[in-house]
C-alpha cells in the first residue's frame, strides 16, 4: 500500500454533500451510505465511483413550492447604533 496522500476532488466533497442532504432528509444515518463508498485516483484527486442519487417525490417539491421564505439582510449600521 501507497503512503502518498490524495486530496478528495470536487466530485468526491459533491457526493459526501448528496449523502449528507440524502440522510438528512430521510433521517437516516450517513455511515453505511459513506462506507459503502468506492473509490478511485485520479488527476483531480479521489472519485467516488458510486455516488449517492437524492430523489425527491412529487409530494416534497410541491411542499417546498407552497412555503414562503422572507428572509431580512441585517443592516450593519443599525447594530453599530
Amino acid at each position: 500500500m501507497s503512503d502518498k496522500e490524495v486530496n478528495m476532488s470536487d466530485q468526491a466533497v459533491g457526493a459526501v454533500m448528496m449523502a449528507l442532504q440524502k440522510s438528512l432528509m430521510e433521517q437516516s444515518d450517513i455511515v453505511p451510505v459513506l462506507k459503502e463508498f468506492r473509490f478511485r485516483t485520479s488527476d483531480q484527486g479521489l472519485v467516488v465511483m458510486n455516488p449517492p442519487l437524492v430523489k425527491f417525490n412529487d409530494e416534497f417539491e410541491e411542499s417546498l413550492e407552497q412555503q414562503s421564505f422572507d428572509f431580512q439582510a441585517a443592516d450593519p449600521q443599525s447594530e453599530l447604533l
